[in-house]
């Protein structure tokens, strides 16, 4: 072999070490992203877990009327496990969120005829009537098994 032989493969070698060490830095900071983006993950779930028991105990307790609680209730579940979400035992909050999903909230609603407001305040007290156990047997389901045990994430 030639010096410039040797010292080719040597360049080489050094070059292939070098790459080698540079592909697990990125991997570890690949590998350090995914921890954090999973730990964040973890708190957002234990957050959103520890506001479904404070509204579902909220709206067995009577301190959230039912219509809005209800309401709360869908979304946060959306955003806490679509799955869960979407369990027949829950599907009265999505049914209570259709049934109101025209309604203005906030300025909106404060603008409003007076006529008019209390139409849909009588609509809501139609569908309170009308779901009101329904939505409690969720709430407490949801309190006694479903967040009590959370589903393990794909």
């Amino acid at each position: 072999m030639t010096t410039l032989t040797l010292v080719s493969l040597l360049a080489g070698g050094l070059l292939l070490v070098a790459l080698a060490l540079y592909a697990l830095h990125l991997w570890r900071r690949v590998w350090a992203q995914q921890r954090s983006q999973a730990q964040t993950e973890n708190e957002r779930r234990e957050r959103l877990g520890s506001d479904l028991q404070i509204l579902a105990s909220s709206l067995l307790d009577g301190q959230l009327p039912l219509i809005e609680g209800a309401i709360r209730i869908k979304v946060l579940l959306d955003n806490y496990d679509s799955a869960l979400s979407q369990d027949a035992r829950c599907q009265v909050f999505h049914l209570l969120f259709e049934a109101t999903a025209q309604v203005p909230t906030h300025a909106d609603w404060k603008a409003l005829d007076k006529s008019v407001r209390r139409q849909h305040e009588k609509h809501f007290t139609e569908l309170e009537l009308q779901h009101k156990a329904a939505a409690r047997t969720a709430a407490r389901w949801l309190l006694d098994e479903a967040l009590q045990h959370p589903r393990k994430r794909a």
